[in-house]
């Protein structure tokens, strides 16, 4: 019997995510969550998909990673699918920062795992905790396949016009100061399924993906390639977000530590966890924020007027990138869910092509689907990411191709 399941772990720096597929058929046969790693509450919940049985939730103290991944080993035995199977044919792991040097998913070695930690400094929050997971999955298993599959890879393909900030070449080049972007496995996902959405191959499509969610980014993309994104060096830049400021006058800093007379580690603070939607109004749940508007709270109102002006903006900026566009796709928690979000977002677009039709974009479904009238010149359109599969999907590919 070959092997064909894939684990998939997204370990944070208190958490670890994780679903085990089986690429054969693409079906999910478990997922699950470790989180407050290192607390005495940690807790694990599992849920066995391929047995159809119960969630399963255990609570206490789990120490480290080592620690959460043994248990999530444990939970996958008690389902027969535990990481001792030959069916198991790699570990995929998701890395955020794989600067340029990074193209595609890789197989771990040691050189892979020292240029993931040369690129701690542009990633501190995330490269350390997704090094943990991979090192703690090889002690686990040594003889298996672990595969990174990089955040940035999908943006590695912009022009460098799009691609470099406008300052000292010689002072970006050594320290590595370029726009990299993120979420590019859910970017990549998103594109290709809008693509088979609209029954085209991505080859021809050009769309603009907005994945909005706690985290948000945008995309431009020209016939399966990201040509520019609006996150950066790192995920402050572009969009507002549930936390983060997204595009602010770097002065902002200079005076915040001059005037403000604060420390950069208090202005790191300000701008990537006190700013964004939770600055303006101190919500950055969207559906508590459009609770807010509706019971007439003007705070919340702004908040959300000033999140849908930056996202219209990239909207008509993606577009000028384009030239053509054929669809503009949302995804992720608000981009799925939030029918005001969309509506608001391309209102008074109709001279790009963009509408929404207002029966279509209120249907809650899981299903891909399009919201836009059936005249419209450019398709909008409601496509859950999938990152996981996303993952799955290169991880495997990479093993079958280097078998």
């Amino acid at each position: 019997m070959s092997a064909t399941r894939v684990l998939v772990l997204n370990s944070g720096s208190s958490s670890v995510k994780y679903q085990l597929l089986d690429m054969g058929d693409g079906s999910r046969l478990a997922v699950g969550l470790v989180e407050r790693i290192g607390e005495q509450s940690s807790r694990l919940k599992h849920t066995p998909l391929a047995s159809g049985g119960d969630p399963r939730e255990q609570t206490g103290a789990i120490a480290d990673h080592d620690a959460a991944l043994k248990a999530v080993a444990e939970e996958l035995a008690k389902d027969g699918l535990g990481l001792d199977s030959p069916e198991l044919a790699a570990i995929g792991h998701r890395v955020v920062h794989g600067g340029k040097h990074f193209t595609e998913p890789t197989v771990v070695d040691d050189a892979v795992l020292a240029e993931i930690e040369r690129l701690i400094p542009v990633a501190p929050l995330h490269n350390p905790a997704n090094l943990t997971g991979i090192r703690t999955a090889q002690a686990l298993r040594p003889d298996l396949p672990q595969v990174a599959v990089f955040d940035t890879a999908f943006h590695t393909t912009m022009p460098e016009s799009a691609a470099r900030y406008a300052i000292d070449v010689e002072t970006a080049d050594e320290h590595r100061i370029r726009r990299y972007g993120f979420h590019g496995t859910s970017h990549a996902y998103v594109s290709r399924a809008t693509a088979r959405l609209l029954g085209r191959t991505p080859e021809e499509v050009n769309v603009i993906v907005l994945h909005l969610g706690n985290g948000a980014s945008a995309s431009a993309v020209r016939g399966g390639r990201c040509v520019d994104t609006s996150m950066g060096l790192t995920p402050l830049e572009g969009l507002v977000m549930g936390t983060r400021s997204g595009d602010t006058d770097p002065a902002v800093i200079f005076h915040l530590a001059r005037v403000g007379d604060m420390s950069i580690d208090e202005i790191d603070t300000l701008l990537n966890k006190k700013s964004g939607l939770i600055g303006l109004c101190g919500d950055n749940d969207m559906r508590e924020i459009t609770r807010r508007i509706d019971e007439g709270d003007e705070q919340a109102a702004l908040a959300f007027d000033i999140y849908i002006h930056r996202l219209k903006k990239y909207i008509g900026a993606f577009y000028a990138v384009l030239g053509r566009v054929d669809a503009v796709a949302f995804t992720a928690g608000v981009g799925e869910n939030a029918a005001r979000v969309r509506e608001a977002a391309v209102a008074g677009l109709e001279s790009l092509g963009l509408a929404v039709d207002a029966e279509l974009n209120a249907v809650r479904s899981d299903e891909p689907r399009l919201i836009s009238p059936g005249d419209a010149r450019v398709k909008v359109a409601v496509v859950p990411t999938d990152e996981e599969l996303e993952i799955a999907t290169q991880t495997y590919a990479l093993v079958e191709n280097t078998n």
